[in-house]
């Protein structure tokens, strides 16, 4: 599995809006081939800063699959007029997990 990790910052005054698209926008995302789950957080020391977190298949579910679809372009006139600036996406492998222990 892959951990799709994207830094959102939203212009700020724009959050509630932003979140209202992310809504309908995590419908898109949701029915998409190799697509596991996903997670929105909003960072509680900048407010307009969120960060996206989507499991994966594989990378290629989300770098040719997602972003090739037409869902894709749906996807980005919801959501890519809040982002200043564009975001960081970065995708990560488990390394380890310890289940909640210390």
């Amino acid at each position: 599995m892959i951990l799709e990790v994207a830094t959102l910052d939203v212009r700020p005054g724009q959050e509630a809006a932003f979140e209202a698209a992310f809504r309908q926008a995590s419908e898109i995302i949701a029915g998409m081939p190799g697509y596991r789950s996903h997670q929105l957080q909003r960072c509680l020391e900048r407010s307009n800063r969120y960060v996206l977190l989507v499991n994966w298949d594989r990378l290629e579910d989300h770098t040719v699959g997602f972003r090739g679809s037409s869902g894709y372009q749906v996807w980005k006139a919801l959501l890519h007029h809040f982002y200043d600036p564009f975001p960081t996406v970065e995708h990560y492998t488990l390394v380890m997990d310890m289940g909640g222990q210390s």
